[in-house]
């Protein structure tokens, strides 16, 4: 399965791209997850923000966006794959590639506000819990951080 790693601020989005993003999102965090939440928390549109996906033959498969915290410190959010392409390494593919861009950045401190099934997942890219779990929309979350160092 080729798949193309793509990357945009909000501006360069284009309106197709947008929307296969955002209608991937709503698919998995309101639909199967079953989160009535507002996704449109206008930091998709930060003159900072990055968006990053992939795609294959029949669209986007994955998507995360960085969001700039203040001074090198960054967050992933929205991490979400389609679920035919899920357990086949392409949201590890795509975590990888948003690491390495926000290295180009200068970022030092990654954080995410993960689910906490997925714990174990984002520590295999050294990821850390950093507090205490919380409930989001119904899911349990916990806070977890990352020190980028030129080597990983």
């Amino acid at each position: 399965m080729p798949l193309t790693v793509h990357r945009a601020r909000f501006a360069e989005l284009s309106a197709q791209d947008l929307y296969a993003i955002l209608r991937l999102r709503s698919d998995v965090f309101v639909v199967e997850q079953d989160c009535v939440f507002l996704d449109l928390d206008d930091r998709d549109r930060e003159p900072t923000a990055e968006h990053l996906w992939t795609t294959d033959e029949a669209g986007v498969t994955a998507t995360l966006r960085l969001l700039h915290d203040g001074g090198t410190t960054w967050s992933i959010g929205r991490v979400v794959a389609r679920a035919d392409v899920r357990s086949r390494g392409v949201a590890a593919r795509l975590l990888r590639a948003g690491l390495d861009r926000l290295r180009e950045l200068g970022a030092e401190t990654v954080n995410i506000g993960a689910q906490a099934q997925l714990r174990d997942w984002y520590a295999r890219f050294g990821f850390a819990q950093s507090g205490p779990r919380y409930l989001e929309d119904g899911i349990l979350h916990l806070p977890m951080a990352l020190t980028l160092d030129e080597d990983r």
